[in-house]
């Protein structure tokens, strides 16, 4: 039996990569696992999250990613600072993160306020502390394929093809997006399963009939509704990265992805929803990370 099939009999059978679910399962699972080390008298593992500024939506994922930590019992230390704060500042609290050896992952909420430089405070970070895997070092070493943290957001996505028992070795994967965060690693990652990869981006030609080759879909291209199900394969895996949020005619706002879902749910044999799909995911590799980097200081 293989893992997909006993996944099965824990996820509701339909169409829907159900990424709560399975972000619930990864998390219980890192539970267990984090109870058994401290029960072994060891420390439990511990994520600092820095979040600087007033955005609502960062305050709201950080809230989150907090309360997932204390349902996985990992430590977190919480850092905020008022929008207006130094680079000196920060760099210094980071550097102080560093050097805990409480302290084994280390998450700054993105997006930064514009007087500070992401790249500087994102290299600023130990890359074995590097919770979100985006330190320079942890990127190479996925274009390197060698082993380290990875950005949580693509490894959200393998572990989720993977818990559905996708297969990706031979097949035709298309995303749909180029940055750093999402598409590149993706790709690279698709590209270690054996997967043959096209990425696209607002400049590509024909995009919608690029679409219609994949086996597997990502998309992440940061534009509601982009891909309609007239773009999807038959039978396509379709995942959709997008979070945008819409005003209704009644007023009210809405979360949709960069994938028209009524029609695309229609042609797809697997899809993410918006939310409730990559989303849970992201959060659960955060943790995820945390936990592989706590074993790396533990045994050193």
């Amino acid at each position: 039996m293989t893992q997909g099939d006993e996944l099965s009999k824990q996820l509701d059978v339909s169409n829907i990569l159900d990424g709560k679910q399975v972000a619930n399962l990864v998390r219980e699972e890192l539970r267990l696992k984090v109870d058994g080390l401290v029960q072994q008298g060891m420390r439990r593992p511990g994520l600092a999250v820095v979040l600087i500024g007033d955005n609502p939506a960062s305050h709201v994922y950080v809230k989150n990613k907090v309360a997932a930590c204390k349902k996985a019992g990992i430590e977190s230390f919480f850092h905020q600072f008022d929008a207006n704060v130094s680079l000196p500042e920060v760099l210094s609290c980071i550097d102080k993160l560093n050097n805990d050896k409480n302290v084994d992952g280390i998450l700054v909420q993105l997006p930064l306020p514009k007087h500070l430089p992401t790249d500087v405070v994102l290299e600023a970070l130990r890359p074995d502390k590097d919770a979100d895997g985006l330190h320079p070092y942890n990127l190479g070493q996925l274009l390197s394929g060698k082993e380290g943290l990875r950005p949580c957001t693509p490894k959200g996505i393998m572990v989720l093809l993977e818990r559905y028992g996708v297969a990706i070795a031979g097949k035709q994967a298309v995303v749909v997006g180029r940055s750093n965060l999402v598409g590149k690693p993706i790709a690279l990652m698709l590209q270690e399963k054996n997967a043959t990869v096209t990425i696209c981006h607002s400049k590509t030609a024909n995009l919608d009939q690029v679409c219609r080759t994949a086996d597997v879909l990502v998309v992440a291209a940061g534009r509601e509704n982009m891909v309609r199900g007239s773009w999807v394969k038959p039978g396509a895996v379709v995942i959709d990265v997008g979070i945008n949020r819409i005003e209704m005619p009644n007023g009210e706002s809405q979360l949709v992805g960069d994938v028209e879902f009524a029609s695309a749910v229609e042609v797809a044999s697997l899809i993410t929803p918006v939310p409730g799909g990559v989303g849970p995911m992201t959060v659960a590799m955060l943790l995820a990370n945390t936990v592989t980097a706590y074993e790396m200081h533990m045994i050193v």
